[in-house]
């Protein structure tokens, strides 16, 4: 018969190795990420074969999302994406510019998309490394430079131009946008000469619900006072279950299109002026609200629903 004391023993042996193994890989992943710290900021290294798993391409199924193009993008210069609306999660722009599951290097050939979130979104060891293989880059001003102001030509910067403010309206039947005072990536597009591609997703508001928050109300004041202490907004949403619709917190099975609309080409300059931002500013939201008009219907939007710019 083994001893207590041998159990123990053999126990806290096995409990030390574990413990090694562990510190061993994660002194290596440290000195991996000092070595790869940077990435993010320059460009990352997204994987086709990454965004190729079967994986993605059904879960673009499931919803369906569906890519439509409306004009031909030279890969012989440089583009920003302005993607709206932002939805409580932003399903539609990760199906079609981070994955294949749409076959977007089909429909838009050379191009490389690479898609801006959070810069604190790699800070999680592993995860950061799978939203680099699969094309996320940080959304720092610095890091839109350096992708935008390197040789290789054929890049689109795909941003979702609300951010985590948008989401917090982000309800079935609304097409509510925060862009009036969203004129950042205006002023990168200039400095960098990059075209400007006006992007809308129908349906990505349809595939959650969302607690009514109207402005003023308690639940606004303590969202807006939670993303102004963390810079993370907290919607209050649920969408249906594993085996019933009525409620859990998978999205609802609702199609999202996305449509990408024609280049606006934007001049090269190296300082921009606030009325050169406001003009292509300008030109941009006119160009967006063209683009939901002409394919609202198409989608299934009434005639009469006006796309809101605020």
């Amino acid at each position: 018969l083994v001893s207590n004391t041998s159990i123990a023993g053999a126990t806290l042996c096995s409990v030390f190795q574990i413990f090694t193994f562990q510190w061993h890989i994660l002194l290596l992943y440290t000195i991996w990420y000092l070595y790869d710290r940077k990435s993010p900021q320059n460009g990352g290294y997204q994987s086709k074969w990454v965004q190729s798993w079967r994986l993605n391409k059904w879960f673009a199924e499931y919803f369906p999302v569906s890519l439509h193009k409306t004009a031909e993008l030279p890969n012989d210069q440089n583009y920003i994406f302005g993607c709206h609306p932002h939805g409580i999660i932003g399903m539609g722009v990760y199906a079609n510019f981070i994955t294949e599951g749409t076959n977007k290097s089909k429909v838009f050939p050379g191009i490389k998309f690479l898609v801006c979130t959070l810069a604190s979104n790699f800070n999680v060891m592993i995860r950061r490394e799978l939203l680099l293989l699969g094309g996320f880059i940080d959304c720092s001003k610095e890091s839109i430079r350096n992708v935008l102001s390197g040789k290789e030509k054929g890049k689109a910067v795909v941003i979702v131009i609300g951010g985590a403010e948008e989401a917090l309206d982000a309800h079935p039947r609304t097409h509510k946008l925060k862009l009036l005072s969203r004129k950042g990536f205006v002023k990168e597009a200039l400095r960098a000469g990059a075209s400007l591609v006006p992007v809308y997703s129908f349906g990505e508001n349809e595939i959650f619900e969302q607690l009514q928050n109207p402005k003023g109300s308690p639940i606004r004041r303590f969202q807006t006072w939670w993303k102004e202490l963390t810079g993370v907004s907290m919607p209050f949403f649920y969408g249906r279950g594993l085996l019933q619709t009525n409620f859990g917190f998978l999205p609802h099975n609702r199609p999202i299109d996305t449509v990408v609309g024609a280049p606006i080409t934007v001049p090269k300059i190296a300082e921009p002026t606030n009325e050169e931002v406001e003009r292509v500013h300008k030109e941009y939201c006119d160009a967006l609200t063209r683009l939901f008009d002409e394919h609202k219907t198409r989608f299934g939007v009434s005639e009469d629903t006006e796309l809101i710019i605020e």
